[in-house]
């Protein structure tokens, strides 16, 4: 493929980044399609209208169905809330549309499974926005686990925090409903977590779990009173994966002061790894090896050594940023595209991260421990 059409649907937070990868990808990485941004779809036209122009698309829409029948389209991009996703997505890949869309695929788990299986059997490609495991420093610690570097490896913790939703007098949105929202902190960040802890120690066979709804309520924007939150604020499991090393995941929308704070460690036999993604450019690397009385952890500052570090910038220590990873991520599909191969991680990649978060959820409301295997 010489040239690549996109179409966008959304112009929130997700949406920009989508449009600022789609326009950097050639220029950092280099060997990838040129890309055409052909049509914006966003309510009402006029704002439609504003984002095609600041974004450099070149036509706007206000109905997302006018990107299923533009010949000039291959990919569409998803960038809307998570209660759209399911529909957006089966309608994309009925037209034979590639699809690039946010986590979560959808609401629920068979939402998921029927877009992950339409996609199969249509044939078309697609990413899911996991961008995190697209950064240099989490797929080193990949390599560095793989190579044996900390030993055998024997526990794994990983928590994932915000505090977005931690003030109880923060308004009502549709974040705190099943019906829009789906699952609350697992959904919205857990995912997250457990994509990075698939990478790092692949699947997970069983586990056990609890949640809980912090705060019960929310005022509503216009003061005429409160309304239900129906998901969860926290959620903890203690996960024992496929290989039989044990481990735990955390996450938390309440958790005040942490704004990013999407962190593990991998403890081996022979050493231990941890990463923050509050400082997303550094590994802490343990290693149980020479004089005890000069042993602890070493900084591991990401650098052109860890790939595609080098693309963007030629010195160690510079920093990448989130819109980076973004970068990284849509390359990996335009470049696969181009290939005729499968993305990582595409539809059923996410449906396996997806299907660990709903088995949470299922643990804690039916207080057992649950088989992963239960979810396929």
């Amino acid at each position: 493929m010489s040239s690549i059409g996109v179409g966008l649907i959304g112009t929130g937070f997700m949406g920009k980044a989508h449009a600022l990868a789609y326009g950097a990808a050639k220029a950092v990485m280099g060997d990838v399609p040129d890309v055409r941004l052909e049509l914006l779809c966003e309510q009402p036209f006029d704002k439609a209208e504003k984002f095609a122009d600041q974004f450099g698309f070149a036509r706007a829409t206000d109905n997302w169905r006018d990107l299923l029948t533009a010949p000039a389209i291959d990919i569409i991009s998803i960038t809307t809330p998570n209660m759209l996703h399911h529909e957006m997505a089966l309608a994309a890949i009925a037209a034979g549309k590639h699809v690039y869309c946010e986590k979560p695929l959808a609401l629920t788990l068979d939402q998921a499974r029927e877009m992950r299986d339409a996609a199969t059997k249509a044939g078309v490609k697609t990413m899911v926005g996991y961008n995190y495991i697209h950064n240099p420093a989490f797929t080193h610690a990949c390599r560095l686990v793989k190579s044996g570097a900390i030993g055998p490896v024997v526990h794994f913790r990983g928590w994932v925090d915000e505090d977005y939703q931690a003030d109880p007098d923060l308004a009502w949105t549709w974040r705190s409903t099943l019906a829009d929202a789906g699952l609350g902190a697992l959904g919205d960040m857990g995912c997250h977590l457990v994509s990075m802890t698939y990478g790092l120690l692949g699947p997970v066979n069983s586990l056990i779990g609890d949640m809980q709804t912090v705060h019960q309520t929310r005022p509503l924007a216009d003061g005429s009173g409160h309304a239900a939150v129906e998901n969860e604020d926290t959620a903890t499991a203690v996960i024992r994966f496929e290989s039989g090393v044990q481990g735990s995941i955390s996450t938390s929308r309440s958790a005040w002061g942490r704004k990013s704070r999407l962190a593990w460690e991998v403890h081996g036999s022979e050493g231990m790894i941890c990463f923050d993604q509050e400082r997303m450019n550094e590994l802490q690397l343990y290693q149980n090896t020479g004089n005890p009385a000069e042993q602890g952890f070493k900084t591991i500052l990401t650098s052109p050594h860890h790939a595609p570090y080098g693309n963007f910038c030629p010195a160690a220590g510079h920093q990448l940023g989130f819109n980076d990873l973004k970068v990284i991520e849509c390359a990996t599909f335009l470049s696969a595209l181009a290939r005729g191969e499968d993305a990582y991680p595409n539809f059923n990649d996410a449906f396996e991260f997806e299907k660990l978060i709903h088995a949470v959820a299922t643990a804690a409301h039916e207080d057992r421990r649950v088989s992963v295997a239960e979810f396929e």
